[in-house]
C-alpha cells in the first residue's frame, strides 16, 4: 500500500486577475483570507459562498496563492470544486467572479445556483 500526497493547486487555479481581486478586497475588508465554500441555494442546488474571514477552519484546505493571498476552500467543497478555475470577467463596468467549474450539469437561468 502506498501513501499519496494531495496537491490542491492540482485541483483549483485562480488567474492573476482573480488573485489580484482577492488581494483588493483584503485590503479593503481588513480580513486575513479569502474562504470558499458551497451552500443550497437557488432553483439547482447549490451555489458559492467567498467570504473573507481571519483564520482557517478545521475543514479547510490551503491554497497559498503567488501574490501572497490565502485561499482556504472548505474540504467538503472539494469534490464539487474539482478541475475549477477561478477567474475575474470584465463585462462593460461589471467585474465578477467566474467559477469555470468542468463539473457543473445543469445551470440555474440566473447563473446563481447549479448542480453537479
Amino acid at each position: 500500500m502506498s501513501v499519496e500526497t494531495f496537491d490542491i493547486t492540482d485541483s483549483i487555479r485562480v488567474t492573476d486577475a482573480a488573485a489580484k481581486h482577492f488581494s483588493n478586497q483584503l485590503t479593503r475588508s481588513g480580513s486575513k483570507a479569502v474562504r470558499i465554500s458551497l451552500k443550497e441555494s437557488g432553483c439547482n442546488g447549490l451555489s458559492y459562498v467567498v467570504e473573507g474571514v481571519d483564520s482557517k477552519a478545521e475543514t479547510d484546505l490551503q491554497l497559498d496563492l503567488d501574490n501572497g493571498v490565502s485561499l482556504f476552500i472548505d474540504l467538503e467543497a472539494l469534490p464539487a470544486m474539482q478541475g475549477t478555475e477561478i477567474d475575474l470577467s470584465n463585462e462593460g463596468l461589471n467585474r465578477t467572479l467566474k467559477f469555470n467549474n468542468p463539473n457543473i450539469k445543469e445551470e440555474c437561468g440566473c447563473g446563481e445556483s447549479f448542480t453537479v
